[in-house]
């Protein structure tokens, strides 16, 4: 068990829904980024969602793009993204790391390389948007260096394709709440709550649902049948423009707390 399997262990154990909170590493300020990890846990993040910035995010939407832009503007790279979670385990060897991102910064560093890397400075789980299960020369050194690959699965997903992800989901399975992209608002709970109920009966792992969850409101509509609520694109629209590690800090706890209260509510 890695740090992923521990903690969702935990959650089940005590009853308690799972809150992933996504933050664009490098945003809003490269220097405060370890700050800004402590923080969400601080605030009652079981799991960390870090993204990696990358100029073609297919699956965001203008929010974390902004945010990919801002730190790439600053000269973030995935190299400094490793370097802030070994910074962070310093401190923190029990909170879950998980890298969100595309294959491209990836390839450039090598397959074998990255993982070796990535579980070094204590990364626990990928989620490489762009990279289907059949890319063994990828997802081979990821399972080698012992980090989970957390897969992806939508409301289009074909139910053939479904049983394959279903099968093969370590960590958690990452469900898509509705075909469109990160931040946009087209919650249905009523039919993400069937789809995710048939998921987790077949799921060889516990499922997470993101996209499109925004507030205290939508994260408790979604406790009752999720394992665990990932929440993106409105926290890193909040923590836009923050410049100090004491608003960075204020930031999250006044976003993270109502949640977190909400999930325990439920």
């Amino acid at each position: 068990m890695n740090r992923i399997d521990r903690r969702f262990a935990a959650l089940r154990a005590a009853g308690r829904t799972g809150l992933i909170p996504f933050v664009t590493a490098g945003d809003p300020a490269p220097e405060h980024s370890v700050a800004l990890m402590h923080a969400l846990v601080e605030a009652g993040a079981d799991v960390i969602e870090l993204g990696v910035p990358f100029s073609d995010p297919m699956a965001d939407g203008p929010v974390i793009q902004h945010a990919s832009e801002r730190a790439i503007a600053k000269g973030v790279g995935l190299s400094d993204v490793l370097a802030w979670v070994k910074a962070f385990r310093e401190r923190d060897q029990d909170t879950p790391v998980v890298l969100m991102g595309y294959l491209n910064p990836v390839e450039i560093h090598g397959y074998q390389p990255f993982a070796q890397a990535a579980a070094t400075a204590g990364v626990d789980g990928v989620l490489l948007v762009d990279c289907p299960l059949e890319e063994t020369a990828v997802l081979a050194p990821l399972r080698a260096a012992g980090l989970r690959q957390i897969l992806l699965a939508a409301p289009t997903t074909a139910p053939d394709r479904m049983a394959q992800l279903c099968e093969r989901a370590e960590g958690f399975l990452y469900y898509v709440s509705f075909a469109g992209i990160t931040g946009a608002g087209r919650l249905s709970v009523q039919d993400i709550a069937a789809r995710v109920t048939d998921i987790r009966a077949c799921a060889q792992a516990p499922v997470a649902v993101g996209f499109g969850v925004r507030d205290a409101h939508s994260a408790k509509a979604i406790a009752g049948f999720a394992d665990a609520v990932v929440i993106g694109s409105a926290l890193v629209e909040r923590l836009d423009g923050a410049t100090t590690a004491q608003d960075i800090a204020a930031r999250v706890r006044d976003f993270l707390h109502p949640i977190r209260a909400a999930l325990d509510a439920a």
